[in-house]
């Protein structure tokens, strides 16, 4: 009898797990489960090329329809799941029958975080997750309109660069006193401020949203400060959430996310986690991640594939992230939480730098801005915790593959 693998969730991860079991020449049955009416997408674009009208749906696929035809893959498509039977090796579904599997792979991604105030329910209130939000927001972005942007992370920054080169009014609102404060320094926020001035946009930061105001169709946005900024349509980017109910009520081990090992293996040997939703191991920082992050979606589905196929495949990586906004790539690599000293390499007048973190004397991160090289010369240098001086970083007469650690 062949072995029946099922991927609960059919997002960029599930797909690579489809075509890495593939790959190790998995010959049992591959089932994929997804409650959106797409195929496995990327969500990269969704805030960027997507967004500007720069690339048609098909294109964000991970894998074509023929793929999964001559991969034998049995979709279930729009189909949600109600409950994982542990017990039964089954899941519930709404509307159909149950679901059986062998080995499980939870692909379950992320949410958006809702926004906590009255007003989100109004037409021309826009939440940006998945190709039937951007279709929405698309259809209001007409030049002229004001749009008033809630967070100013990665999503909120892009889709505010996407609205300004299409000729809206743009103002950002963020709690934090700088933009995208929870992933980059003070250097780089400040940066990224005066580029989004210069282009028009107007932020109000330090600031948080009392209200959206509106009888059918959002007006107004009001902030907790009493300032109304008029709006003829808001997005709403304030973070999202791991999708972990499904495996709490199962029993499975659950914190800020479904806890696996570094083999992607939750606390039941027949079922693995990969993506968003998941909270794992890390021996460069030496503690539990949850990353929102494309990277760490395919790395895990690659290494539950290997598992699956009875390689022993452990899970090690430099998380890294990027971020389109006008002609600007920023490109990061590891995690600067906890550095304890920064160093500027390069000039930001020229709009290609890059800021270093350590701690402890050793390089955690590495932001790049427009500076490709150092993103890619900075990750080695960080998965073998290289220690480097200030000095050192900041010449930019020595690459960094040549910095002796």
């Amino acid at each position: 009898m062949r072995e029946r693998v099922v991927i609960a969730g059919a997002g960029h991860a599930a797909g690579q797990v489809v075509a890495s079991l593939r790959q190790h020449k998995f010959a049992g049955q591959i089932v994929l489960v997804g409650d959106e009416p797409y195929l496995p997408y990327q969500r990269p674009p969704l805030s960027k090329k997507f967004l500007a009208g720069e690339m048609p749906a098909e294109r964000l696929y991970v894998k074509p329809v023929s793929f999964y035809e001559e991969a034998e893959v049995e979709l279930h498509l729009e189909t949600s799941i109600t409950a994982i039977d542990r017990d039964g090796n089954r899941l519930h579904v709404e509307g159909g029958d149950d679901i059986a599997y062998d080995k499980l792979v939870l692909a379950l991604g992320s949410r958006v975080r809702p926004l906590p105030v009255a007003g989100t329910k109004l037409k021309g209130v826009h939440y940006l997750r998945s190709i039937a939000d951007v279709e929405g927001i698309r259809d209001d972005l007409e030049p002229g309109r004001k749009l008033v942007v809630i967070g100013a992370g990665y999503i909120g920054l892009e889709v505010a660069a996407v609205a300004r080169q299409a000729g809206l009014e743009v103002t950002v609102i963020e709690m934090a006193n700088r933009v995208m404060s929870r992933v980059v320094s003070p250097e780089i926020s400040d940066f990224y401020q005066i580029e989004h001035t210069n282009q028009g946009v107007r932020f109000r930061l330090s600031a948080s949203v009392a209200a959206l105001k509106g009888k059918k169709r959002v007006k107004a946005v009001t902030t907790s400060e009493g300032e109304q900024l008029p709006a003829d349509l808001v997005v709403i980017g304030v973070g999202i959430l791991p999708n972990t109910e499904l495996a709490s009520a199962a029993g499975l081990d659950v914190e800020d996310g479904i806890v696996v090992d570094d083999h992607c293996r939750t606390s039941d040997p027949d079922i693995f986690a990969v993506g968003d939703c998941t909270l794992h191991p890390n021996s460069i920082y030496a503690r539990r991640l949850r990353l929102e992050s494309v990277h760490n979606a395919l790395e895990q589905a690659k290494t539950a594939a290997a598992n699956l196929c009875g390689k022993d495949v452990a899970y090690t990586q430099v998380p890294w992230f990027w971020s389109d906004q006008y002609d600007l790539k920023l490109q990061i690599a590891g995690l600067s939480e906890g550095y304890d000293d920064v160093v500027v390499r390069g000039n930001p007048a020229d709009r290609s730098f890059s800021c270093l973190y350590l701690k402890s004397g050793r390089l955690i991160a590495v932001n790049a801005i427009n500076a490709p090289r150092d993103f890619v010369q900075s990750k080695p240098l960080i998965a073998d915790r290289a220690e480097l001086s200030p000095d050192q970083l900041a010449d930019t007469g020595i690459p960094l593959k040549d910095m002796p650690a």
